[in-house]
């Protein structure tokens, strides 16, 4: 199915559904080896032991991958739009690039090194990946509105801001919830210390992850009406 769909929309679809697998398969797989409690662990909790670990380590740098494919065919793809309506400069485009980019590092940083392993470089990973995304799908929202009506519809604009809204406020607490946990740990229970702490802060970053998904999702129909063509040029003396 896939590879049906016109154009390169193929990408950010296997984005989306490769990554929503990733999070919900390592998911199931602590949950059913007792790793974590089913309600509400942090993502990487459920990458922390084998044989989830491993599953989650290789699917999230798989996601990294796509995820980083996915951002400079938006950024060529801006750039060729930008060829006849000149809706926002070329050195806008490709520092939203850059920081696209810097958040697909964080996210290969924190598939790579486990939570218990080595918290304080898989804690500046998970903070570069979602304070990436969250400046990322914001500068894209932005761009999207300066494209239309040509480009976009105003309806995707909406959604696109809204999940940008929503993601940036959901990061804050995040992070403030997240620096009040005194202890590392995965296999957290009700009534314990810093556990409202911790739930809050996992709220948040599920909320922060899943908009990072369905915002990618708005960028099939964009991706649609795009090729990539590899010319090659043969020389003869």
């Amino acid at each position: 199915m896939l590879c049906c769909m016109p154009g390169v929309a193929f990408v950010p679809a296997l984005l989306v559904s490769w990554s929503s697998a990733a999070f919900i398969i390592s998911y199931v797989i602590a949950v059913l080896a007792g790793h974590v409690e089913p309600l509400v662990p942090y993502i990487s909790d459920t990458g922390t032991k084998p044989p989830e670990s491993g599953v989650f380590g290789f699917m999230i740098n798989i996601s990294a991958l796509l995820a980083a494919i996915t951002m400079y065919i938006r950024y060529l793809l801006i750039e060729k739009q930008n060829e006849s309506s000149h809706f926002i400069r070329s050195s806008c485009n490709m520092f939203t690039l850059c920081v696209g980019l810097m958040g697909c590092t964080g996210m290969g940083i924190v598939a790579t090194f486990q939570e218990l392993a080595v918290p304080s470089v898989h804690d500046i990973g998970a903070l570069v990946a979602f304070g990436s995304g969250v400046v990322y799908i914001t500068l894209q929202s932005i761009i999207s509105y300066k494209s239309c009506p040509r480009w976009n519809t105003f309806f995707v604009c909406h959604i696109r801001m809204a999940i940008s809204v929503i993601s940036c406020i959901a990061f804050i607490p995040m992070i403030v919830f997240a620096s009040k946990i005194s202890m590392t740990k995965i296999d957290w229970t009700p009534g314990e210390k810093d556990y409202t702490y911790h739930f809050m802060s996992a709220i948040c970053e599920w909320t922060v992850a899943f908009g990072f998904i369905f915002f990618f999702l708005t960028f099939i129909r964009d991706f649609q009406r795009f090729s990539l063509r590899i010319s090659t040029e043969i020389h003869e003396d």
